[in-house]
């Protein structure tokens, strides 16, 4: 019954993770703290099993979506190189940060942050991409790199709800931006999913079926469905216009958003 629920949060991370280039972390996240709840696992730990599990799974649906982006040739491949670095580095060292966090913390984070980015993004629906804006320096794109890395790792999330913005903001049209998102997933989530391992097995996480703060049966039965499923999603992305991508992405957010935030108060 368990790897049933861990493979329909796959079908449903999936397409999130083609569909807004957000790798899926958004919805994984609050499902699997539901399901880890009911398990009955430690209340201290619970957060922290669903964002390293979150990390791992996003390994396999940022590939699947940044391949069927890149067929619809809206990876920005020189952007994605300066980012990468950062986003790696900062990933791992968000990992570190989030084991020093408490869950209800994480949860009250969490839920702000992404009220936030709904808010900002819902009210970017309503304006044109501004084309004459440029990206920064390679070395702020480092830096900003990093910073959504540390950010992505606490969220357990592939970075696509600062990724996509970011590139938004410079004037990247939205469906480059979310196949941009998608491809910068990947070296946030190997580098999250490694550092969650590691930070679990120091702070002695036991919990069965886990290797640190990655839960092994839940990885398994997401990530089996979530790769075809993204592929679905990147489609849909491309049929839709811009505007109407915003508003879904601010509404997924905010309904995530208010969901921890009721639940770590």
């Amino acid at each position: 019954m368990e790897l049933i629920i861990f493979i329909l949060i796959g079908v449903l991370a999936g397409f999130a993770a083609g569909l807004f280039g957000v790798g899926g972390g958004l919805i994984i996240v609050p499902l699997l703290y539901g399901v880890f709840t009911q398990m009955a696992y430690d209340p201290e730990i619970v957060m922290h099993l669903a964002l390293g599990t979150s990390l791992a799974t996003i390994i396999v649906t940022s590939i699947s979506s940044l391949l069927a982006h890149h067929s619809n040739e809206a990876v920005l491949w020189p952007v994605f190189k300066k980012l990468a670095p950062g986003l790696a580095v900062g990933s791992f060292l968000g990992a570190g940060i989030a084991g020093l966090l408490s869950s209800a913390k994480l949860q009250l984070i969490i839920g702000s942050f992404a009220i936030w980015v709904a808010y900002k993004m819902f009210v970017g629906a309503k304006k044109a991409v501004d084309q004459g804006k440029v990206l920064p320096s390679t070395t702020k794109q480092i830096c900003a790199g990093a910073g959504i890395g540390v950010a992505s790792a606490v969220f357990g999330i592939g970075g696509g709800s600062l990724t996509v913005p970011y590139l938004n903001y410079y004037g990247v049209v939205m469906q480059k931006a979310v196949g941009t998102s998608a491809a910068c997933g990947l070296p946030i989530a190997v580098a999250g999913a490694i550092g969650f391992v590691f930070f679990g097995v120091n702070d002695r996480a036991l919990v069965a079926n886990s290797l640190g703060y990655v839960h092994v049966y839940a990885f398994i039965g997401i990530s089996s469905m979530s790769f075809f499923t993204a592929k679905l999603g990147a489609k849909v992305a491309h049929s839709l216009s811009p505007q109407m991508l915003k508003k879904c992405f601010a509404c997924l957010l905010s309904t995530v958003g208010c969901y921890f935030i009721f639940e770590g108060l």
